[in-house]
């Protein structure tokens, strides 16, 4: 859907395919044909606190019971799928967990300031659903991926390609009375979760046995194929638009298919690869001069600079700084193109 998420499709994220399809699926059974149930699926901190019915604490923080949140909430998880592609399933439901049982904590904490400090009582029923956790993968989210502009806007104003799902998280955050205080709840515990505070991400983990048994079991049944590298022509274009955008589409996926190729051949034989021979440009094979009906090589083009800023911000992202160096050189300095190289292969 937007550019800082790599490629189309939930490839290499069952687990965020599955946080897609149940609990929407539970929310919209729930809201036609069982509204009568909804009631054992309200968030009510109070009844939690009083009565101990402590089990409101796991039904009330996975479905939501409004459509509109299930709604906002898919499409993030669906742009969220990145973390799962880059950190492994494993690690993205370790995050997902320990900001869901932090959030909880935070939720009565919040609460009980509000009253204590300004005397405001809250209502007793906070908006149900799997929220908190969205919103924390707001922090790696800002954190991690790196910001291009897209377009520029009214002078200094810019469209990145991280200002849509801003955008659709600010809707989320404005979509009911008390959804602040589970925001709020989410981005701490995402920040605490995430700067490894108090080592809580070593307490709040998924065993290693119980992501081998989900692997085996639930894997095959939300995993998905990789998706075609093909893009759509606009409709409409001029005939010089559509061969521009088939060259492009050509580039793009001669880097695709090179680049992991040398990722393979690195991998094998431990050394860095030449990718001025391997990433040529395509329009410059195009241009090879046929002499005596024989085909000569154009001379190869200097090894291109790559900012040292760029490769910093891929490093921070997790990545290598050979890989880094590679997949810029590759992407001719294209941040952007560069960070979906990596993490797509």
């Amino acid at each position: 859907m937007f550019t800082s998420t790599g490629s189309s499709g939930l490839y290499k994220a069952p687990l965020s395919k599955s946080l897609l399809l149940v609990p929407s699926a539970l929310s919209l059974l729930l809201a036609l044909l069982l509204p009568h149930c909804q009631k054992l699926f309200v968030y009510d901190l109070h009844a939690v606190k009083n009565d101990f019915q402590i089990w409101r604490l796991i039904c009330g923080r996975i479905i939501c019971l409004d459509l509109k949140d299930t709604f906002c909430s898919s499409l993030l998880i669906y742009n969220f799928r990145i973390f799962e592609r880059r950190y492994g399933s494993r690690k993205f439901a370790s995050f997902l967990l320990g900001s869901w049982v932090l959030s909880a904590l935070f939720d009565f904490l919040l609460i009980e300031a509000m009253q204590y400090f300004f005397g405001i009582t809250a209502a007793s029923n906070l908006p149900s659903g799997f929220l908190a956790p969205v919103f924390a993968l707001f922090v790696p989210f800002y954190c991690s991926i790196p910001r291009v502009q897209v377009a520029q806007i009214l002078g200094p104003l810019s469209i990145t390609n991280k200002t849509l799902i801003y955008i659709l998280g600010l809707q989320l955050f404005t979509s009911g009375s008390y959804i602040w205080i589970v925001a709020i709840s989410g981005l701490m515990s995402g920040l605490c979760y995430d700067s490894k505070m108090f080592q809580v991400h070593q307490v709040l983990c998924i065993p290693s046995w119980m992501a081998k048994f989900f692997s085996w079991t639930l894997e095959p049944i939300f995993s998905s194929s990789e998706p075609t590298s093909e893009a759509r022509i606009g409709m409409g274009a001029t005939l010089d638009i559509q061969r521009q955008q088939r060259m492009e589409l050509l580039d793009r996926q001669l880097m695709f298919s090179q680049f992991a190729q040398g990722r393979r051949q690195r991998q094998q034989q431990g050394g860095m690869i030449n990718w001025n021979r391997l990433f040529p440009p395509l329009r410059q094979r195009q241009n090879i001069n046929y002499q005596g009906g024989r085909q000569s090589e154009p001379a190869a083009p200097p090894p291109l600079e790559v900012s040292e800023e760029q490769v910093a911000r891929l490093m921070e992202m997790g990545f290598s700084r050979g890989d880094a160096l590679e997949a810029l050189r590759a992407s001719n300095n294209d941040l952007n193109v560069a960070t979906n190289f990596l993490l797509q292969h």
